[in-house]
């Protein structure tokens, strides 16, 4: 994985999250570059195994299962730690994306249930 691997996470959200999340902010980015390298490859099967909530030309954002983010974790080694502070950069750019469509409501509600993935399509 290399350094230039873009993040599919705004800058904004990146720092409030390095602010709220459990691991230090230095270690969120690469945290979140590996998620990237791992998740680019899989964007077909995310495409068909997933639901798409949004679209632009630098990120696609799915709604997946509770589990998914354990199994990412695992995959690359993470600890709890890492893995929650991943998926919370995830779920808020999810926020962020609903605030832009105004579905907030629809968006908060099926966070109950599933989880954010955002892969960055570039």
């Amino acid at each position: 994985m290399e350094e230039t691997t873009e993040i599919p996470i705004e800058g904004q959200i990146l720092v409030l999250t390095a602010a709220k999340a459990s691991v230090p902010p230095k270690a969120l980015p690469y945290l979140l570059r590996r998620v990237q390298a791992d998740l680019g490859p899989r964007l077909d099967d995310y495409y068909q195994a997933f639901e798409l909530v949004d679209e632009d030309s630098e990120r696609a954002t799915f709604l997946v299962s509770r589990d998914h983010w354990r199994t990412i974790g695992d995959r690359l080694g993470f600890d709890r730690r890492e893995t929650d502070a991943v998926e919370r950069a995830h779920t808020e750019q999810l926020r962020r994306v609903a605030s832009r469509l105004d579905r907030r409501d629809e968006f908060e509600t099926a966070l109950e249930i599933r989880s954010a993935v955002v892969v960055g399509v570039k």
